[in-house]
């Protein structure tokens, strides 16, 4: 099993950190345009290896696409982070050029790949990566939900003082702050629904909390978190190598699914060997609905920013 990460920057390093020690993979390539930058963080990572108990080769290559050659696994992680103050979708205009030009490089080596899209705002590319590459639906998919949603059960444990073991929860929509949609009606503690326990206005402010999750930590770190984003890289990444047919909430292609058509958006998907296995269709209620609109509505507006 052979994973390239593109871009070696926090995010990409955490990414190819955590599927090394995970020790699924045979190999991790990390590409970098920065002169040496990726064969720094491998050579750094491997010195990591008989500490952390890994077999897992880690190389790194600067700008050579050829040393990608027949990958599984590809993840996008390369574009500018944000800084305070900035939103998702203001990355659009750097991100897209270097998000089509990578998507296609990698393409041209590894016919077969999946492909997941990290870069923001998150849905656009992966919406972008689509029509540049023209790879089937299943082969695609950005990674927003399943961090999302990892912030979502840590506000919810949070607010029940409970150990995180026990919470669970998705947020699906858009991968923005105004985007994201918690679902509150379906989490749980232990399969007991969370509204037992927290009340609704509590609830409002777990949800709230969970969508300015990224805007939160980028005031405060002063650029986009990494450990989070690469944590839920891995557990897609490994859901995907070991076929273990997870169901986690990814950007994927809708061709009416959930009312929407032609666009990428958060909805819980099964990860399996193939990809995307199946969307999973989930009763919404109606206020959970009328968001998910509002969020496929924001997403539509900035894909028409895209130089198609």
């Amino acid at each position: 099993m052979k994973v390239t990460v593109v871009g070696a920057g926090a995010v990409g390093a955490s990414c190819a950190e955590y599927i090394a020690i995970k020790n699924f993979a045979s190999e991790v390539v990390i590409l970098d345009i920065k002169e040496g930058f990726a064969e720094g963080k491998a050579m750094d990572l491997m010195q990591c290896a008989s500490l952390n108990g890994f077999d897992t080769k880690i190389t790194g290559v600067t700008n050579d696409y050829s040393q990608t050659a027949n990958s599984d696994i590809c993840v996008i992680t390369s574009g500018i982070p944000r800084k305070p103050g900035m939103t998702r979708e203001e990355l659009i205009g750097i991100n897209a050029g270097i998000v089509k030009n990578v998507s296609t490089s990698l393409l041209e080596h590894s016919p077969n790949m999946i492909l997941i899209v990290v870069s923001n705002p998150m849905d656009t590319m992966t919406y972008l990566a689509h029509k540049a590459t023209g790879m089937p639906k299943n082969r695609i998919i950005g990674m927003g939900g399943a961090l999302d949603s990892a912030r979502f059960k840590y506000r919810l444990a949070e607010a029940l003082g409970a150990p995180i073991s026990d919470v669970d929860g998705m947020v699906v929509g858009g991968h923005s702050d105004v985007g994201m949609v918690p679902l509150t009606s379906h989490a749980t503690r232990n399969s007991i629904k969370v509204s037992e326990f927290l009340s609704e206005e509590r609830l409002e402010q777990v949800a709230a909390d969970t969508k300015v999750g990224g805007a939160t930590l980028t005031k405060l770190l002063g650029t986009s978190a990494w450990y989070a984003p690469g944590a839920a890289v891995s557990g897609m990444v490994q859901a995907i190598a070991c076929d273990t047919k997870k169901i986690f909430p990814c950007s994927t292609f809708l061709e009416g699914e959930y009312g929407l058509n032609d666009i990428c958006i958060g909805v819980p998907v099964v990860l399996g060997k193939n990809g995307i296995e199946k969307i999973v269709d989930i009763p919404l209620s109606d206020a959970e609905k009328a968001h998910m609109q509002a969020s496929a509505e924001g997403v539509t507006k900035t894909n028409g920013l895209l130089d198609l």
